[in-house]
Protein backbone atom coordinates (compact mmCIF):
# COMPACT_ATOMS: atom_id res chain seq x y z
CA UNK A 1 0.00 0.00 0.00
CA UNK A 2 1.32 3.25 -1.37
CA UNK A 3 -0.12 5.96 1.87
CA UNK A 4 0.09 8.90 -1.15
CA UNK A 5 -3.23 6.75 -2.19
CA UNK A 6 -4.73 6.55 0.86
CA UNK A 7 -7.21 9.69 0.17
CA UNK A 8 -8.93 7.84 -2.84
CA UNK A 9 -9.95 5.18 -0.88
CA UNK A 10 -10.70 7.04 2.33
CA UNK A 11 -12.95 9.23 0.50
CA UNK A 12 -16.91 8.80 0.96
CA UNK A 13 -18.14 7.53 -3.07
CA UNK A 14 -20.42 5.84 -3.95
CA UNK A 15 -17.50 3.12 -4.80
CA UNK A 16 -15.86 3.28 -1.55
CA UNK A 17 -16.42 -0.26 -0.71
CA UNK A 18 -16.19 -1.86 -3.84
CA UNK A 19 -12.30 0.59 -4.66
CA UNK A 20 -10.77 -1.37 -1.04
CA UNK A 21 -11.96 -4.78 -2.58
CA UNK A 22 -10.48 -3.77 -5.94
CA UNK A 23 -7.14 -2.63 -4.38
CA UNK A 24 -6.74 -5.59 -1.81
CA UNK A 25 -7.56 -8.28 -5.25
CA UNK A 26 -4.62 -5.64 -7.18
CA UNK A 27 -2.32 -5.55 -4.08
CA UNK A 28 -2.09 -9.71 -3.58
CA UNK A 29 -0.78 -9.65 -6.67
CA UNK A 30 2.71 -8.12 -6.13
CA UNK A 31 2.20 -4.90 -7.78
CA UNK A 32 3.52 -1.79 -6.64
CA UNK A 33 0.59 1.15 -5.97
CA UNK A 34 1.41 4.63 -7.46
CA UNK A 35 -1.08 7.93 -7.62
CA UNK A 36 -1.35 8.75 -11.86
CA UNK A 37 -3.63 10.70 -13.44
CA UNK A 38 -5.85 10.98 -10.14
CA UNK A 39 -6.66 7.64 -9.70
CA UNK A 40 -4.79 4.55 -7.98
CA UNK A 41 -2.14 2.98 -10.69
CA UNK A 42 -0.60 -0.41 -10.69
CA UNK A 43 2.42 -1.03 -11.89
CA UNK A 44 5.44 -4.15 -12.68
CA UNK A 45 8.77 -2.54 -13.14
CA UNK A 46 7.40 1.00 -13.64
CA UNK A 47 4.99 -0.21 -16.15
CA UNK A 48 1.80 0.56 -16.18
CA UNK A 49 -0.47 -2.60 -15.21
CA UNK A 50 -3.99 -1.71 -14.11
CA UNK A 51 -5.68 1.06 -12.72
CA UNK A 52 -8.89 1.58 -10.74
CA UNK A 53 -11.49 4.18 -11.62
CA UNK A 54 -15.20 4.90 -11.04
CA UNK A 55 -18.20 6.91 -13.37
CA UNK A 56 -21.52 7.14 -12.59
CA UNK A 57 -23.22 4.16 -12.98
CA UNK A 58 -19.92 1.21 -12.61
CA UNK A 59 -16.67 1.30 -10.97
CA UNK A 60 -13.63 -0.44 -12.83
CA UNK A 61 -10.54 -1.84 -13.03
CA UNK A 62 -8.93 -0.55 -16.76
CA UNK A 63 -6.32 -2.45 -17.54
CA UNK A 64 -3.39 -0.36 -19.88
CA UNK A 65 -2.76 -3.57 -22.78
CA UNK A 66 -6.03 -5.04 -22.17
CA UNK A 67 -6.48 -5.52 -26.16
CA UNK A 68 -3.41 -8.00 -25.74
CA UNK A 69 -5.42 -10.51 -23.11
CA UNK A 70 -7.11 -13.55 -24.24
CA UNK A 71 -10.38 -12.64 -22.53
CA UNK A 72 -11.06 -15.69 -22.04
CA UNK A 73 -14.26 -14.91 -19.72
CA UNK A 74 -15.47 -12.35 -22.18
CA UNK A 75 -15.52 -9.34 -19.72
CA UNK A 76 -13.29 -7.17 -21.15
CA UNK A 77 -15.11 -4.17 -22.16
CA UNK A 78 -13.37 -1.53 -24.79
CA UNK A 79 -14.59 2.18 -22.96
CA UNK A 80 -15.25 3.84 -26.56
CA UNK A 81 -14.20 2.69 -29.89
CA UNK A 82 -11.63 5.37 -29.80
CA UNK A 83 -9.59 3.69 -27.19
CA UNK A 84 -7.13 1.64 -28.71
CA UNK A 85 -5.20 -0.65 -25.95
CA UNK A 86 -6.99 -0.43 -22.50
CA UNK A 87 -9.63 -2.32 -21.84
CA UNK A 88 -11.76 -2.52 -18.41
CA UNK A 89 -13.57 -4.65 -16.49
CA UNK A 90 -16.50 -3.00 -15.15
CA UNK A 91 -18.76 -3.73 -11.59
CA UNK A 92 -21.52 -1.99 -10.54
CA UNK A 93 -21.88 -3.52 -6.45
CA UNK A 94 -19.53 -5.74 -4.51
CA UNK A 95 -20.79 -8.84 -4.81
CA UNK A 96 -19.69 -9.35 -8.50
CA UNK A 97 -16.21 -8.12 -7.83
CA UNK A 98 -16.07 -11.14 -5.12
CA UNK A 99 -17.94 -13.59 -7.34
CA UNK A 100 -15.25 -12.70 -9.51
CA UNK A 101 -12.04 -12.53 -7.05
CA UNK A 102 -10.25 -15.35 -9.12
CA UNK A 103 -10.74 -14.43 -12.86
CA UNK A 104 -9.64 -10.61 -11.42
CA UNK A 105 -6.34 -12.07 -10.63
CA UNK A 106 -5.89 -13.97 -13.31
CA UNK A 107 -6.61 -11.18 -16.03
CA UNK A 108 -3.88 -9.14 -13.65
CA UNK A 109 -1.16 -12.03 -13.78
CA UNK A 110 -1.71 -12.27 -17.48
CA UNK A 111 -1.36 -8.57 -18.00
CA UNK A 112 1.90 -8.67 -15.94
CA UNK A 113 3.07 -11.87 -18.42
CA UNK A 114 1.92 -9.05 -21.35
CA UNK A 115 4.77 -7.21 -20.09
CA UNK A 116 7.04 -9.48 -19.05
CA UNK A 117 7.15 -10.76 -22.62
CA UNK A 118 7.50 -6.98 -23.43
CA UNK A 119 4.42 -6.96 -25.56
CA UNK A 120 3.36 -3.71 -27.43
CA UNK A 121 -0.18 -2.88 -28.77
CA UNK A 122 0.22 -1.65 -32.42
CA UNK A 123 -1.50 1.61 -32.81
CA UNK A 124 -3.37 3.00 -35.42
CA UNK A 125 -1.15 5.92 -37.14
CA UNK A 126 -2.15 9.40 -37.24
CA UNK A 127 -2.60 9.06 -41.36
CA UNK A 128 -4.98 6.01 -40.56
CA UNK A 129 -7.67 8.31 -39.02
CA UNK A 130 -10.18 9.58 -41.30
CA UNK A 131 -9.91 12.98 -42.06
CA UNK A 132 -13.54 14.41 -42.46
CA UNK A 133 -13.98 16.21 -45.62
CA UNK A 134 -14.93 19.69 -44.21
CA UNK A 135 -11.14 19.97 -42.81
CA UNK A 136 -9.77 19.08 -45.90
CA UNK A 137 -12.26 21.93 -47.42
CA UNK A 138 -10.47 24.31 -44.24
CA UNK A 139 -7.30 23.44 -45.40
CA UNK A 140 -8.33 24.24 -49.13
CA UNK A 141 -9.13 27.86 -47.84
CA UNK A 142 -6.73 28.09 -45.16
CA UNK A 143 -3.14 26.67 -46.38
CA UNK A 144 -1.41 28.30 -43.30
CA UNK A 145 -3.93 26.23 -41.38
CA UNK A 146 -3.10 23.06 -42.99
CA UNK A 147 0.36 23.61 -42.21
CA UNK A 148 -0.21 24.62 -38.46
CA UNK A 149 -2.19 21.17 -38.24
CA UNK A 150 0.43 19.08 -39.54
CA UNK A 151 3.40 20.69 -37.59
CA UNK A 152 1.55 19.26 -34.43
CA UNK A 153 2.18 16.56 -32.94
CA UNK A 154 0.55 13.25 -33.89
CA UNK A 155 -1.82 12.92 -30.64
CA UNK A 156 -2.83 16.38 -31.64
CA UNK A 157 -3.35 15.86 -34.46
CA UNK A 158 -5.64 12.67 -34.03
CA UNK A 159 -7.51 14.37 -30.56
CA UNK A 160 -8.81 16.84 -33.62
CA UNK A 161 -9.30 14.52 -36.06
CA UNK A 162 -11.84 12.95 -33.93
CA UNK A 163 -13.31 16.34 -32.08
CA UNK A 164 -14.13 16.75 -35.60
CA UNK A 165 -15.51 13.29 -36.80
CA UNK A 166 -17.51 12.81 -33.86
CA UNK A 167 -19.87 15.22 -34.70
CA UNK A 168 -22.63 13.70 -36.92
CA UNK A 169 -23.68 16.62 -39.16
CA UNK A 170 -21.71 18.39 -41.16
CA UNK A 171 -22.74 22.48 -39.69
CA UNK A 172 -21.83 20.80 -36.55
CA UNK A 173 -17.91 19.83 -38.29
CA UNK A 174 -17.56 22.73 -39.78
CA UNK A 175 -18.63 24.62 -36.36
CA UNK A 176 -16.08 23.06 -34.59
CA UNK A 177 -13.09 23.30 -36.67
CA UNK A 178 -13.87 27.07 -37.25
CA UNK A 179 -13.50 27.63 -33.04
CA UNK A 180 -10.35 25.01 -32.79
CA UNK A 181 -8.57 27.06 -35.90
CA UNK A 182 -7.20 29.89 -33.99
CA UNK A 183 -5.50 26.83 -31.36
CA UNK A 184 -4.21 25.31 -34.34
CA UNK A 185 -2.67 27.68 -35.60
CA UNK A 186 -0.98 28.68 -32.31
CA UNK A 187 0.01 25.38 -32.01
CA UNK A 188 -1.80 23.89 -29.56
CA UNK A 189 -4.02 20.63 -28.75
CA UNK A 190 -7.17 20.60 -28.21
CA UNK A 191 -7.00 20.67 -24.52
CA UNK A 192 -4.44 22.90 -24.39
CA UNK A 193 -5.04 26.22 -22.56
Amino acid sequence: MNPKVDWFFEKDTTWKTEYQKLREIVLDCTLVEALKWGVPCYTFNKNNIVLIHGFKNYCALLFHKGVLLKDTNNILIQQTENVQAARQIRFTNLNEIIDLQPIIKAYIFEAIEVEKAGLEVKMKKTSEFEMPEELKIAFKNNTELETAFYNLTPGRQRCYLLHFSQAKQSKTRESRIEKCTDKILSGMGLNDR
